[in-house]
């Protein structure tokens, strides 16, 4: 490899990284009203200036901000790790089940049980992603032919169907779980402190820690079954591992945003197409990493439209993102055959 070859990807990481710290003071500096970024870069290094800038920042831009940033991952990080999991391109926690699970749950503990802290419901949604899940996965596995891309998705999209309907039943004969679910079902970074931040980071990490340590096997699992296990791949090991990694990622994402969809299933072609791009061939060692990146990139940028466009009121960030990702993966199945995505 070249000197300018191996400089290609360092130039990539450190572009995309740029694009993502300029989200990140955006999204500090714009909404229902704007704060000059002089003022966001005083405050931030804690330079004296305007006590309520200082308090607007701290303790409603920040963390909706590190939102963004910790749920984005973990949307990424999950939808590449089941597309490479399943080797289906269409595969992401939204189409395969996972989030309609996860949301079911969460109505389900505030309908039934009567939970109203995060805390307390963030256990049922990591159950019902993972139930979702599994379910998917024995379906997709019935018949012949055993497990394909194919009856993997029509799996998804069945369970996906059946867990929504149940959960619009619920909150359409429970007020108060129908009150919590309308705002929370569009997909939006408002309304949550710092603290929710911290409550979902350790299922984030440990979930980020097994989806990255997946990668090497990965890259075997992509050349099929028979090559991987004759590769020294323990196969079902692989995939709990997975399946672990997806339901922790996904369970603390859609917790505390919603079910955003989209972000799973667009970013990680766009993070291949960057790695192809640059000479690394589909190398999930830099595919995981470079989702984690997009994603959240995505999310910051939808949320900050939602917040400028009809101001002083704001538009979710998961509705930009579905008018976003929509066209943008139409787009991109229409120039590329799936097969070669």
């Amino acid at each position: 490899m070249t000197r300018n070859e191996r400089l290609r990807p360092a130039f990539l990481v450190a572009l995309l990284s740029a694009v993502l710290v300029a989200l990140c003071l955006l999204s500090i500096a714009l909404g229902a009203r704007s704060i000059p970024f002089d003022q966001v870069v005083r405050a931030l290094f804690g330079q004296p200036g305007s006590e309520l800038i200082e308090n607007v920042i701290w303790s409603v831009r920040v963390p909706r901000t590190a939102l963004g940033l910790t749920a984005g991952a973990a949307l990424g990080l999950s939808g590449a790790l089941m597309q490479a999991l399943t080797r289906n391109p269409l595969a992401d926690p939204g189409l395969l089940g996972v989030s309609a699970g996860a949301s079911f749950a969460i109505v389900l503990s505030v309908a039934v049980f009567g939970l109203g802290s995060l805390f307390e419901y963030i256990w049922f949604a990591f159950a019902g992603a993972l139930i979702a899940s599994v379910l998917v996965f024995l379906l997709g596995r019935l018949g012949r032919s055993g497990l394909t891309p194919v009856k993997l998705a029509l799996a998804g999209v069945a369970v996906t169907s059946l867990l929504s309907s149940i959960t619009s039943a619920v909150v359409l004969t429970n007020p108060e779980a129908l009150n919590r679910y309308r705002f929370w079902a569009a997909g939006s970074l408002a309304d949550q402190g710092g603290d929710v931040v911290l409550q979902i980071l350790p299922f984030v990490a440990a979930g980020a820690a097994l989806a990255l340590a997946c990668a090497p096997a990965l890259n075997s699992l992509a050349l099929g079954d028979d090559v991987a296990a004759s590769l020294g791949q323990r196969l079902g090991l692989i995939r709990l591992q997975g399946v672990i990694a997806i339901t922790l990622l996904t369970g603390a994402a859609v917790t505390v945003i919603g079910p955003v969809v989209f972000i799973g299933l667009v970013v990680p072609h766009l993070a291949r197409i960057l790695v192809q791009h640059v000479g690394l061939g589909p190398d999930h060692r830099w595919l995981l990493p470079l989702s984690a990146v997009l994603a959240p990139c995505m999310l910051l940028a939808a949320d900050i439209v939602g917040r400028v466009i009809e101001r002083p009121l704001e538009i979710q960030a998961g509705i930009l993102v579905a008018l976003i990702g929509g066209p943008f993966f139409i787009a991109m199945v229409r120039r590329r055959r799936l097969a070669e995505v």
